[in-house]
């Protein structure tokens, strides 16, 4: 893992050497992320599982449904862009905002060193 290599990105541009579509390599993005997140997921519930009260369910439940439903809307709203656009647009915002970051650091906006990871 490279810092500030998107996982996605990676998956997408190697997809596409080995010849598939833009909108493939973009499904198969999302299908390698899918076990990555629950394996997140599970490992921050077991973290963490001394701070669950079983009357928090019903939020929880609430919040999975509503992210779910959300994230399928901008997930098929993203394979509907990408079949007929280029990827250029990420590319200039992943610049630009790489662009900024450094900026920031350059100009001494931000201390950096006192962010932790």
């Amino acid at each position: 893992m490279i810092p500030g290599t998107s996982r996605s990105g990676a998956t997408i541009i190697g997809g596409l050497l080995f010849g598939l579509s833009r909108k493939t390599a973009t499904e198969f993005s999302f299908f390698l992320a899918m076990p990555t997140m629950v394996g997140a997921a599970v490992y921050s519930g077991y973290k963490y599982r001394h701070l669950f009260v079983a009357s928090d369910f019903p939020v929880f439940a609430l919040g999975f449904v509503t992210a779910f439903i959300f994230a399928m809307i901008a997930v098929k709203g993203l394979l509907k862009f990408i079949a007929s656009h280029s990827y250029a647009v990420f590319a200039w915002y992943r610049i630009a905002f790489g662009l900024l970051i450094l900026a920031t650091w350059l100009f001494g906006w931000i201390d950096w060193t006192s962010v932790k990871p």
